[in-house]
């Protein structure tokens, strides 16, 4: 799972370079996020496959649909884990269509709302394949420092239009069954099908 941020992509880079193939899997945000994001997400997935050729793969997946009705629907404060809840389930189904074993994320202990111990562990709740996090005890000047050495740093510092979504006071301490019941409340099961029949490889350059 790769954003157009700093860490995913360093934690692709660790596991292309302990031999993994990966397949990348980018959330696109619209219309809650613009295209500007998108492009870095393209940028860095091509930088990456020129580093390790033929071991690269980008698919998008139109994750503004689970935004839009977690925002509509859901209680706001937990709108981040409401959001990394819908990409793990995603990841998930993905592993089995595509014969895949685990699934990668650029997690960092505590770094955002999202990254606490509690926060990581509630949206995991349910998740059956392996959830990597290659990242999780480096601190940022570590990863950025990755990120430089690998060529990412550059393009992921680039400013972009941001994902609009994101609450001003995100939740730290998910409860588990009160995220699954907003979950439900907004539609998630009823949705990932749509979302699924829509996920599309992108061509890297």
């Amino acid at each position: 799972m790769m954003s157009g941020g700093i860490d995913s992509p360093v934690a692709t880079h660790l596991m292309l370079r302990a031999g993994a193939d990966i397949r990348i899997l980018n959330m696109d945000p619209r219309p809650l996020g613009g295209d500007d994001e998108m492009e870095k997400v393209n940028e860095l997935a091509s930088h990456l496959e020129r580093q390790y050729p033929g071991r690269v793969r980008l698919y998008r997946a139109p994750h503004g649909i689970f935004l839009t009705a977690f925002k509509e629907r859901s209680d706001p404060r937990y709108t981040c884990v409401l959001c990394k809840k819908a990409m793990l389930e995603l990841a998930d189904l993905l592993c089995d269509r595509w014969d895949l074993d685990g699934i990668v994320m650029g997690d960092s202990m505590g770094q955002v709302a999202s990254q606490t111990l509690h926060n990581m562990a509630a949206v995991s709740a349910g998740v059956r394949h392996p959830i990597i996090r290659p990242l999780i005890g480096f601190d940022k000047v570590e990863i950025e420092n990755i990120g430089k050495e690998i060529g990412t740093f550059s393009i992921s510092i680039r400013r972009t239009s941001g994902c609009i979504a994101a609450p001003r006071y995100p939740i730290t301490r998910a409860d588990a069954l009160f995220l699954q019941r907003g979950s439900d409340k907004a539609g998630l099961p009823e949705l990932m099908e749509e979302v699924i029949a829509r996920v599309e490889e992108v061509r890297l350059r």
